[in-house]
Formats: structure tokens, sequence, C-alpha cells
């Protein structure tokens, strides 16, 4: 949630990064936030110079009985009366209207950091870098979903029998070189200093504002509804709520946290050919980092986090290339984002498999996250910045192995992996 003192003090600056975004009527709810945060001041100090009043005609009336004057002590009487009513007016005028400001408030994004693109969706996007070459296939090379079939890896049509489309079932070697992704996955970012945790899968409602899904994400989330849970899209959310309504201590930063969970999605509304096999999923294993940084190191964490999940592809030996997010292509809470894409040879196209963002105070002022932080002229208390990225979500980055490493003999495993399947080969 963006700080209403920031709005105040910056409101061309919250007008340009609203804009950037393409969020609409954005001059209109800029305007309803300035106006009723006016109103919210002017009404808080109108309460407390009734409060004073009152609690002065208070100390008078004992002061008048104490002398004999019962007249002036009931006027004084009367007067604290109609004080205390309009105490109890102005208060609940004051909570309606800080009501009213909060609604506003949720609904407006994240602004952007100044490096990100102009553009309004995912054909403006900017390339920064591409690595590795893409493979050239034999002659019979087939996409994923056929291959999955041919080797009786993966089975969707029990997946359907279960549960419903989205929710496959993988088999044998496919449930094999899903656990050993999960396990390198974790193994490196271990490595890389993130200690591991494994949280709920399901999330309250104040975790779902907390990290902001909530309330711009239902229609993509399942909802149980006698609990009131959410089952979680990705391990951010249960993660980053650990530390709601938190003040860590400044020796304790950074924050560097890994987690797998599965991961689910209604995704409502997708269909189409980019959508089949592996491409889309309702229920997806996902490893995630997540980073809590001083508001000065958040953006060389950030680059640190590319390129580790860039490690990870590079040793999956899979050609890749990092975009930035225009303004009309990033998340609802991000100020940056890079996705990682990687190439998927028989269906001759790029495939997102990570994104990492900064969020910079936006998740942090509403999980109220913060850190009694030194800058030389003592402690004070500010906001931190939160940071998480996919290392790495698995269905697409199996897509692309098994497509870009099928040969006539079978699937070739990528080395990495070899000692964590037990198997080099697919057939």
């Amino acid at each position: 949630m963006l700080q209403l003192n920031f709005i105040r003090e910056n409101k061309e600056t919250t007008l340009a990064g609203l804009r950037k975004k393409h969020f609409a009527n954005a001059d209109t709810a800029v305007d309803q936030v300035l106006t009723l945060d006016q109103q919210r001041r002017d009404t808080q100090r109108e309460l407390d110079d009734v409060l004073a009043q009152s609690n002065a005609k208070a100390g008078q009336i004992g002061a008048f009985m104490k002398a004999g004057d019962k007249v002036a002590a009931e006027a004084a009487k009367a007067e604290t009366a109609d004080l205390k009513t309009r105490s109890k007016d102005l208060a609940d005028t004051l909570r309606q209207v800080e009501s009213d400001l909060q609604t506003i408030l949720v609904t407006l994004p994240n602004l952007p950091h100044s490096s990100v693109p102009e553009g309004r969706n995912a054909d403006d996007n900017e390339v920064i870098l591409e690595h590795g070459s893409k493979p050239t296939l034999h002659d019979k090379a087939q996409p994923h979903w056929e291959l999955i079939k041919k080797y009786d890896i993966i089975d969707f049509e029990l997946g359907v029998k279960i549960a419903g489309a989205g929710f496959p079932v993988y088999k044998g070697k496919g449930a094999r070189i899903q656990r050993a992704m999960i396990n390198f996955f974790l193994d490196e970012a271990i490595k890389a200093g993130y200690m591991e945790v494994q949280p709920p899968i399901v999330v309250n409602e104040d975790s779902g504002f907390g990290t902001g899904q909530l309330p711009d994400k239902e229609g993509q989330m399942y909802f149980i509804t006698e609990e009131k849970l959410y089952l979680i899209p990705t391990a951010e959310v249960p993660i980053t709520n650990m530390y709601r309504d938190i003040i860590l201590p400044e020796n304790q930063l950074p924050v560097k946290n890994v987690g797998y969970t599965p991961c689910f999605r209604r995704e409502a509304g997708s269909w189409g050919a980019h959508v089949r096999g592996l491409n889309r999923l309702h229920q997806f294993d996902k490893v995630e980092i997540v980073r809590i940084e001083k508001p000065e190191n958040s953006y060389a964490a950030l680059e640190k986090m590319s390129l580790h999940v860039q490690s990870l592809l590079q040793k999956l030996e899979l050609p890749y290339r990092v975009l930035r997010l225009c303004g009309g292509d990033m998340g609802f809470t991000s100020a940056l984002t890079y996705d990682m894409e990687v190439w998927s040879a028989a269906q001759q196209r790029w495939l997102e498999v990570s994104s990492v963002s900064n969020f910079e105070t936006y998740q942090a002022n509403r999980l109220k996250l913060r850190s009694k932080l030194d800058r030389g002229d003592g402690p004070k208390m500010q906001l931190l910045h939160t940071l998480n990225g996919s290392a790495l979500a698995l269905p697409r980055i199996l897509a692309s192995i098994f497509e870009n490493n099928q040969t006539p003999e079978g699937i070739r495993i990528p080395n990495v992996l070899i000692p964590y399947c037990g198997f080099d080969v697919i057939d």
C-alpha cells in the first residue's frame, strides 16, 4: 500500500507512476485520497480540541462544586454533555472517513521504479539479455504434451478423473525428476545463504491482504468457504507474512528465506494453444526465494536474486532471456520486475519460468514490517523493503527440458540433475 504522506507530499510523482502503470482514473483516485486525507486531519484536530475542552470542563465542575457555585457547576455539566455528544459524532465521522480513505488506498497499485519502461502489455517489455543457443531438434521432434504420453511420465487424463483439468499426475521418472528439481533448487538457494522454511499452503485474509493478493486477486485464488482460508498462489504469501506486525532488529537484516510449496491458481478465462500441457496449470510446484532488506540495499539485492535464478537456468543448460517488465505488464504490488523466460524448442516460443520483483515499502506498509535503522543520527523506525522471486517454478522448466533435450533415443537429463534423479535419460 502506498504511504499516505508520500502521496500528500508527491502528488505529481504519484500520478506519473499510476499513469505509467495504466491505472484507470488516476487523477480522480488521487484527488479523492487527498480530499479524504484533509478531511481526516481536520476532523482529528477538531476532535482533539473538543476532547481538550471536555477535559477542561470536567476539571471546572469539581472546582465549582468545591466553591459551592452550583449554578456554574450545572452549566459546566451541560456544556460537558454537549461536548461529549460532539466528540462522539466527530469520532464516528473520523472512523467513516478513515474507512473510506483505506478503501481507496488499497486499490492503488505500487508505483514503478524509474527504470521501468513505458508500455501497455507484454509486447512492450524490454529484453535486457539473452543467454545460450536455441537447440536444433531432429525431424520427428514433438511438443512436451506428446512426449509425456510417449514415455508415460505425466497423466493429464488421470488428473481430470481425480480433480479436474489442470491437475496432472506425475508418474515414474516424471515424478522423480520433479522431486529432483525441487531438491536441486532448494540446495542451490541454501548454498546462496537462504534459510529453508516450510510454510502452510493455506493463508487467512490478513495474509492475503499483507502481500497484496487481496483485494486484487480474489478471482485467481481458491477459497475454502467454511474456514475462510485461501490456497496459496505462491509461497511468497505465507513466507513474507511470517514477518507481519514485526519490528526486525537491524542486526538481523537482511532476511533471506527459501521455501518449496505446491501453488494453486484458478487461471480463470485461460484458454487456447498456449495453455496446453504444462504451460498453464491449476496446481504446480515452485521454489520461492524471499528477502527483506534495508531500503538502500534492496535494488542490489534484486540484481543478486536475478543472477541466482539465471545461474539455475545455466546449470540446467536451458537457453533463456531476461525481461524488464513495462509499466502496463507489471504486477499490482511490484515496483520493478524481471521475468526470466526459457526457450521451448518444439513450441518455438519463450515460456516465463520466473518473476523476480522488488516491492519496496508497498507490502511492508500493509504488513507493518519495520526496523529501527540508525543513519548516524540515532535509530528511527522505518518500513523495510520486501522482494521475492521464483527459483524456480517447475512446469515450464520441465516442458523446456523435455522438448529441448529430446533425441530419437529418449529425453536427456541435464547433467546437474542426474545425481538427484538417479538416471540420465527418459526412455
